[in-house]
């Protein structure tokens, strides 16, 4: 039984089902998620479905394998029975816990609504519709302190989901939406990037952040190291004593694990649970857990990082580990960590990549990056579209996906704004040089209020009721 269709869990069932043991894999969204290009999903770089596959369509030649749509709500040790939601009792006999994580607040958890994380397609597609909002709240607003306010985005946390959120939102305001506004300039955005500690990707050397952070910098990233958070709200952040008005705010600063490993043990701060070198949990003989959930530590008694590469070695060698250990009886292997380096985008062809000792940054950098992220996707049409995609806003800085749904609504609220003259023909009408920017305006013509693309990533069914995973 494995709890969590991720890079970790999909890759044992894979290694199970090759062997052609029963294996049933338990996932509360039908899809598997590539999570390192899902902040393109949130910029409008990439649709939802560039970087999702069903996972039953992965899985569909294991034919050992089955798959439950559900999420798990209780794990019976005692009774090895597991609780779903929806009140259906599963047993098992071995069971792998690679149910991930979440965000992470830092006893902060009400700061969750006002600044969204990115780790599902429904917080991409969400994070895309506000980042779009504010954009047209700017331009439908005559007040020039709340059009400042709207245009500051600030992204809490330096690591490489925070950076490459900076970069990322930088380059759609001052390229992609530079000419499709009339009445503010998208490229006067301010993007903030906040880091508690003293520089920015703390899991890259000295020489890599400071690139990074020349480069966010040459794309008008506002930088803030060795600066905490105290407090987040609706319109505000307080940095540093400092009450700073914002248009958004976005959350790339923790995560927190899955709740399900604290019913299996003792957690560290993280709500991870400590494994063995076979990734057994200590004290049981059939749990085992991998992933963002569990803490292996490195010969050097180092953690493992909270990679997609981690997750998806170890979901491999416990696969192919366990099927031999049912099968034959032999004992479990220890698990060893096969670094393929870490690399991080920096904005438009710009990224840094480490692999021990061997340091690079730029173009090539990128390159690299672009090759290793292309090669972990599931499934070649993602692998052709992607490279497409990427292939067009390389040469074009366009972005097809600026979808806004689901997020919230831009309309309702009762303000004017002035209408600029652009041509003679705009001028004999200036005596209708203030519009209402309410529901009243939306009575004119559909193609007026033609915001947005029209390309839909709906192809996927959100997840269910928020709970426990």
């Amino acid at each position: 039984m494995i709890i969590g269709g991720g890079f970790a869990g999909l890759e044992a069932a894979k290694e199970l089902g090759k062997a052609g043991i029963a294996t049933t894999i338990i996932d509360r969204t039908n899809h598997h998620l590539f999570q390192p290009l899902l902040y393109q999903v949130a910029t409008a770089a990439l649709s939802a479905t560039d970087v999702a596959e069903p996972i039953r369509r992965v899985l569909r030649h294991h034919k050992s394998v089955n798959v439950i749509y559900g999420e798990v709500a209780e794990i019976d040790m005692v009774s090895q029975q597991l609780g779903l939601t929806c009140g259906t009792i599963v047993r098992y006999r071995h069971l792998i816990l690679a149910s991930g994580a979440g965000h992470g607040y830092f006893g902060h958890d009400d700061w969750e609504k006002w600044a969204p994380g990115l780790k599902t397609i429904e917080d991409a597609r969400h994070i895309r519709s506000q980042i779009l909002l504010t954009f047209e709240r700017a331009e439908r607003t005559s007040d020039i302190a709340e059009r400042e306010r709207l245009l500051h985005i600030v992204i809490v946390g330096g690591g490489p989901t925070g950076v490459e959120l900076a970069g990322a939102i930088a380059e759609l305001s001052r390229f992609t939406l530079a000419k499709d506004f009339r009445n503010v300039n998208p490229a006067a955005t301010r993007t903030t990037l906040v880091e508690a500690g003293p520089r920015l990707l703390s899991a890259f050397s000295d020489k890599s952040a400071t690139y990074a952070k020349s480069r966010l910098e040459r794309l008008g990233v506002h930088v803030r190291t060795g600066e905490a958070v105290e407090d987040i709200g609706p319109d505000f952040i307080r940095i540093g004593g400092h009450k700073e008005p914002v248009g958004l705010v976005l959350w790339a600063a923790g995560v927190s694990a899955s709740p399900l490993a604290q019913q299996l043990g003792r957690t560290d701060r993280a709500g991870r649970i400590p494994v063995d070198v076979t990734m057994l949990i200590n004290g049981q003989s059939n749990i085992f857990a991998m992933g963002d959930v569990a803490v292996f530590t490195d010969d050097s008694g180092a953690a493992l990082p909270g990679l997609a590469q981690v997750a998806k070695q170890q979901g491999h060698h416990l696969g192919r580990s366990l099927a031999r250990n049912i099968t034959s009886g032999t004992a479990l292997a220890p698990f060893r960590y096969n670094s393929r380096g870490n690399t991080a985008i920096v904005g438009r062809h710009a990224a840094v990549f480490e692999w021990g000792r061997f340091r690079m940054n730029g173009w090539f950098a990128w390159l690299a990056w672009a090759v290793i992220h292309v090669y972990l996707l599931v499934g070649f049409p993602n692998r052709f579209l992607v490279s497409s995609q990427w292939l067009w806003r390389y040469l074009t800085y366009d972005r097809g996906a600026r979808l806004i749904a689901g997020g919230g609504s831009a309309i309702g609220e009762a303000q004017f704004i002035e209408i600029k003259e652009v041509s003679p023909e705009t001028k004999q009408h200036s005596d209708a040089a203030v519009r209402p920017a309410g529901a009243d305006a939306m009575k004119d013509p559909p193609q007026a209020w033609d915001l947005i693309d029209q390309q839909s990533d709906e192809s996927f069914p959100a997840s269910d009721p928020p709970g426990n995973y």
